[in-house]
């Protein structure tokens, strides 16, 4: 497993966080519906609950209110993170994402791409997506 560390800087329509974005890289072995409910149960184990399984949406968006944590379980990504500014980083199966509340993410294109998604201590979360007047105040 390889750790990556991205910081990304608040580009005026996504706040982004002083918290780095994690990328742990090989993460796990398994795959499919193994795999998927290893990460569930790993994630709920860890307290992070309100699980979901999906993709990631191909427009920027970012919770102000909580971190969230993506487990890359079948197929490949590239994801655009942290805003335009940001980079574009691509992730595969066995990839696990942590990302900072107010990182922006977005996928570019993807095959066969599935994960799952889940909040620390279960919280829900909000939607942001770079426009006037929704940032959060400080």
């Amino acid at each position: 497993m390889e750790l990556k560390k991205y910081n990304f800087k608040d580009d005026g329509k996504i706040p982004n966080n002083k918290l780095p974005l994690l990328l742990y890289k090989g993460a796990f072995i398994e795959s499919g519906e193994e795999a998927a409910n290893m990460l569930e149960e790993n994630f709920t184990s860890n307290n992070w609950k309100n699980s979901w399984r999906n993709g990631v949406y191909d427009f920027h968006h970012y919770h102000s209110n909580t971190h969230e944590v993506l487990g890359v379980y079948s197929g490949k990504a590239l994801l655009h993170l942290g805003g335009e500014e940001g980079e574009k980083i691509e992730v595969v199966a066995g990839d696990i994402i942590v990302i900072p509340a107010g990182v922006g993410h977005k996928n570019l294109g993807s095959e066969n791409f599935k994960i799952v998604g889940a909040y620390p201590d279960g919280r829900d979360y909000n939607m942001n997506y770079g426009k006037e007047g929704e940032r959060p105040s400080s």
